[in-house]
């Protein structure tokens, strides 16, 4: 998919475009213009993404599947509908339980 970078509006069915073929992390640019970017991130059941963190404020809405976050120490459970803000260069590691995809912004 390309990424979206005009200021036309956009609707995408995030559901649809989760694609677990590949093992590990794959991740789909969905908009991405001068105030920030959106992706889709889908993880295959088991990955595992090590403790890193991030230089901007991340937030991330789970779409479909269960993980755990470990977010500075703290054991978060996702599932659908759970939204997790992040201030820039806090220490997150994921686990993902089930298949799992999330928005990323």
């Amino acid at each position: 998919m390309t990424t979206h970078t005009q200021s036309a509006p956009l609707t995408i069915q995030l559901r649809d475009r989760a694609d677990y073929t590949k093992s590990g992390v794959s991740r789909t640019s969905l908009v991405k213009d001068e105030q920030g970017q959106f992706s889709l991130v889908c993880l295959s059941a088991g990955t595992h993404v090590a403790e890193h963190t991030a230089p901007r404020n991340v937030t991330v809405t789970v779409i479909e599947g269960r993980g755990i976050l470990t977010l500075d120490g703290r054991e978060v459970t996702l599932e659908p509908g759970v939204f997790v803000y992040m201030p820039a260069y806090t220490p997150h590691s994921l686990q993902a339980l089930e298949n799992l995809a999330f928005l990323h912004t």
